[in-house]
């Protein structure tokens, strides 16, 4: 303990920007772009669920005083819920990390899901008085929302009904993937080593955007047959591969736009579209808008 108390003291203390946007819900966000460690301590009562996204970098949750921690990466997500305790927020956020988080309280929550009751898994009667903790990935549809959440650049004036209409987007976008389901009904899951596979397809789609390989020559690859590919990309990502690969695509063409060194025509090469049509109409089709109107709404 003397080492981690150590430790905390070369740690700059700092707060989370906060948006009420209905009672007993709110966003919470910070971005550490600095390079020292920031830390933010947070009161938060047993009535509340508590959902955390880490972007960016990485955060670390200490529980008990310190004597536990617990990471979460970029591009995961963490559900937290005690309803026997206060669980206050501790967190240790690493140089260069940005995390959303949203709380809202058990009974704002069950009046969203009840008539779904029985699908959220952790309001079950047998377990809506137990502690629950639940990790997983940020899927592309879910990482779009929280960019936006994160760098919010409207007018302040609208702002509030902007964050609730994405905070429940991130809500439903979170409790829509099929990973949720019972390890019993998904025994692709069990097996740690396909678990393995499926992400390095992940990172080989990723890294290969603008030419990814077919289907089949990625399953070859990660040595797994193409049915198992199918299935456990869906499974642990929420979508197809072509289809997550697609608003990944998209997410970083919205991000190369806002950056203002490419042109439409460079961007859209960059994602893989070998023509600029191609590339404005996919846009279109994920964003509503044309890149060059996406660009003048920026400015």
């Amino acid at each position: 303990m003397d080492n981690a108390q150590s430790a905390q003291k070369n740690v700059a203390v700092s707060s989370f920007e906060e948006t009420k946007v209905d009672d007993g819900f709110s966003i919470l966000t910070y971005k550490n772009d600095t390079s020292e460690t920031q830390s933010i301590v947070k009161d938060i009562n047993s009535d509340f669920i508590q959902f955390h996204f880490c972007l960016k970098g990485c955060c670390k949750f200490i529980f008990n005083e310190g004597r536990y921690a617990l990471n979460i990466v970029e591009e995961n997500a963490l559900l937290l819920y005690n309803p026997q305790r206060d669980l206050p927020i501790n967190l240790e956020i690493d140089p260069n990390s940005w995390i959303v988080s949203i709380l809202i309280s058990i009974k704002k929550f069950h009046s969203l899901f009840s008539q779904e009751a029985g699908y959220i898994t952790f309001l079950s009667d047998e377990n809506k008085d137990k502690k629950y903790y639940k990790d997983g990935v940020i899927s592309p549809s879910m990482a779009i929302v929280l960019n936006q959440l994160i760098n919010y650049n409207l007018n302040q004036s609208i702002k509030h009904i902007y964050y609730k209409g994405k905070a429940y987007e991130l809500l439903s976008l979170y409790f829509n993937r099929s990973e949720d389901a019972d390890v019993e009904q998904c025994p692709f899951l069990v097996d740690e080593t396909n678990v393995i596979k499926i992400r390095k397809a992940k990172d080989i789609i990723i890294a290969r955007m603008a030419e990814p390989p077919s289907l089949q020559e990625l399953a070859d690859e990660i040595a797994l047959p193409l049915k198992k590919l199918k299935e456990g990309f869906k499974q642990i990502y929420g979508d197809s591969v072509f289809s997550f690969l697609f608003d990944y695509k998209m997410e970083v063409a919205r991000k190369l736009l806002e950056a203002g060194n490419d042109n439409v025509n460079e961007v859209g090469l960059k994602v893989g579209y070998s023509t600029a049509s191609h590339f404005i109409a996919a846009f279109k089709k994920k964003y509503g808008t044309t890149p060059k109107k996406y660009v003048t709404s920026l400015n």
